[in-house]
């Protein structure tokens, strides 16, 4: 594999030929430390006095050292159980951001003619809000379920499914592209953790974002210092 520092903090690996954004029709996102600063369940987590336990599950889970992701969720929303449902918005409006870059590549891919993607282990209050605020097209994540004004520790099974893990990552970015009428190799997914590698690995263009070592390893372009939008350094 060809491994090359295309500039400070940003690196290239195992790329055949330059490549534009116009390349690619759709362009796919994770949420929580891609498109966000957060972990947004780590946040809610602080509500109930359990941040660090739930962080480090977060965290094994997002090295790959937790290999089950719908287990590990089911362990983190079990200690969500009681949280007062008005804290989702206080996370929202106090703690999460966009990330350096985010609104100028969503523009570019825009200018380009490209689709944009949310994907998410995360949950729907965020990703709906995360999704109009970016203003993209898509957008699937997991529903907590709310009862009399409080978490109740589970989710709401939807159409596709209750919990969406690497599995349902890559089978959302099949689906979309399908339903455009695209090849996979016209797509490209940007993430950061280990369950975001099943997507990476079926797009055309597989993109790192201060990413867990495991998928810097294995994706073609990791971006290691410095903002989203430092992908346009290498697509042109």
């Amino acid at each position: 594999m060809q491994t090359t520092e295309f500039a400070p903090g940003l690196v290239v690996q195992n790329l055949a030929s330059p490549l534009r954004l116009s390349d690619f029709k759709l362009i796919a996102f994770d949420m929580d430390s891609t498109l966000i600063n957060i972990e947004c369940i780590d946040e809610i987590a602080d509500a109930a006095g359990r941040k660090a336990e739930v962080a480090a599950i977060t965290e094994a889970a997002m090295r790959g050292e937790i290999t089950d992701f719908k287990d590990s969720l089911r362990r983190r929303l079990a200690l969500l159980k009681g949280v007062p449902a008005s804290h989702l918005e206080a996370v929202f409006t106090e703690r999460l951001r966009f990330n350096p870059g985010a609104p100028e590549l969503m523009a570019a891919a825009r200018a380009a003619g490209l689709k944009t993607l949310l994907v998410s282990g995360g949950f729907t209050f965020f990703a709906d809000r995360v999704k109009a605020g970016l203003g993209m097209d898509f957008a699937r994540a997991n529903q907590l379920e709310v009862q009399d004004g409080h978490l109740t520790g589970r989710l709401i099974a939807q159409c596709w499914g209750d919990i969406c893990d690497g599995a349902e990552k890559r089978r959302t970015l099949l689906e979309v592209a399908s339903l455009m009428g695209i090849a996979p190799q016209q797509t490209i997914a940007v993430g950061d953790g280990a369950n975001d590698l099943p997507m990476m690995g079926a797009a055309g263009l597989s993109v790192a974002y201060h990413a867990k070592p495991a998928v810097r390893a294995q994706a073609q372009v990791a971006i290691n210092q410095g903002g989203l939008d430092r992908l346009l350094e290498v697509l042109g």
